[in-house]
């Protein structure tokens, strides 16, 4: 999975909602195990692209990524067929990029983004912004991280990210706002431009 993570990276993620997923779950908990396949190609570009919001590092997010999906198999007996497999499993991605952010070492960097055009003095000036960037949402409280990422990384409706986290879509709104503001004032830019 590592090296088709890596495609992933910049490009923009789109959540189907599939009515396969609740077939592929079925059919995986029947014995077919190679269905669950059908959901790592679905979901593995989203997942990845919230881990690596979230833990600022490639190598971390798609261990995370890795690590979500076989905690998902492992227990996919207990996913509830009347709610979206892509919450569940996010709430499990979730979790995983906690747990990994607590065990990490206070000294661990985050790895830049590389931009790949340009001329060395863009290239650093881009560098500098995306690490401010990766900095600033990393410093947010975990409920206006996730918004942040699943909206503006992930491309993820209010609704959805609503089903996602768990809260109304109103709330989702209204932790958009403020997480806009906190980063807006952190990287000292007026967040409604």
């Amino acid at each position: 999975m590592t090296e088709t993570l890596a495609n992933f990276s910049d490009a923009p993620v789109y959540v189907t909602q599939d009515g396969d997923d609740h077939a592929a779950v079925q059919s995986c908990l029947a014995g077919n195990t190679e269905a669950f396949e059908i959901l790592v190609v679905r979901y593995q570009r989203v997942l990845f692209t919230v881990a690596m919001r979230m833990l600022g590092d490639y190598d971390e997010a798609s261990d995370a990524t890795q690590n979500a999906f076989i905690r998902a198999y492992r227990r996919l007996g207990t996913f509830d067929g009347e709610r979206r497999f892509f919450s569940w499993i996010y709430r499990i991605l979730v979790n995983e990029c906690l747990n990994n952010r607590r065990d990490r070492r206070p000294h661990d960097a985050l790895t830049p983004e590389l931009a790949t055009v340009g001329s060395p003095a863009d290239l650093l000036e881009v560098d500098e912004r995306r690490r401010r960037v990766q900095a600033a949402i990393l410093s947010l409280p975990h409920e206006y991280r996730q918004v942040i990422v699943l909206r503006h990384f992930s491309e993820l409706s209010y609704d959805e990210i609503a089903e996602a986290v768990g809260v109304p879509a109103r709330t989702v709104k209204s932790r958009l706002h403020t997480a806009r503001e906190r980063l807006g004032q952190i990287l000292g830019v007026d967040a409604r431009t």
